[in-house]
């Protein structure tokens, strides 16, 4: 993740208006949003060895990554649509 970035704005730069916009007006987004960046960081800090996790917690890990992940893009998307 580059520094100053979210991983989120990474994964949808097309809808980085949208997440700006979200993260300010709806608490289920911004609850999402927070979730979705821990667990980011803690699979960050597995991969580089700074949090020891087995495999299964960091396969656990990126499956939520995964849901939340696509969770929020079903928002963005309805924004979008209006």
């Amino acid at each position: 993740m580059s520094e100053g970035q979210h991983p989120l704005i990474e994964a949808f730069p097309d809808y980085r208006d949208e997440i700006s916009q979200l993260k300010t007006s709806d608490a289920h987004f911004r609850k999402l949003f927070d979730e979705y960046h821990t667990v980011t960081k803690s699979i960050e800090r597995s991969e580089q060895r700074l949090d020891l996790l087995t495999e299964m917690e960091e396969e656990l890990l990126r499956k939520r990554r995964l849901q939340l992940k696509d969770e929020l893009f079903g928002l963005l998307r309805s924004v979008r649509k209006g």
